[in-house]
């Protein structure tokens, strides 16, 4: 998995059928400090982000194991929102900070 910022939507009307009914969200890949990398990617939504929200990311055929999603064509799907990030027990990021 894979840490990233939700950076905005895509709407498609037009789509696969498995795919009618699910959200997608641009997301901006971070780095081990927390800074933006140059690197965006599409991801279904599974479980309702939001823009500058950070996020957990599943890629690959990883993406396709989520629950309902086995046959839908996704390379990428968010998983889970994050709350908080700590690396070398010192505070990376708090959703709770970022709403203040």
């Amino acid at each position: 998995m894979q840490i990233a910022k939700v950076r905005g939507t895509v709407t498609s009307t037009q789509k696969e059928s498995s795919l009618q009914g699910v959200k997608f969200l641009v997301l901006q890949f971070l780095d081990d400090a927390g800074h933006p990398l140059a690197k965006y990617e599409v991801a279904a939504d599974n479980v309702g982000a939001g823009v500058d929200e950070w996020v957990l990311v599943s890629r690959g055929s990883a993406a396709r194991q989520i629950i309902g999603s086995e046959k839908r064509p996704v390379d990428a799907a968010v998983v889970a929102i994050i709350d908080t990030v700590s690396v070398d027990n010192q505070l990376l990021y708090s959703k709770r900070d970022q709403y203040r």
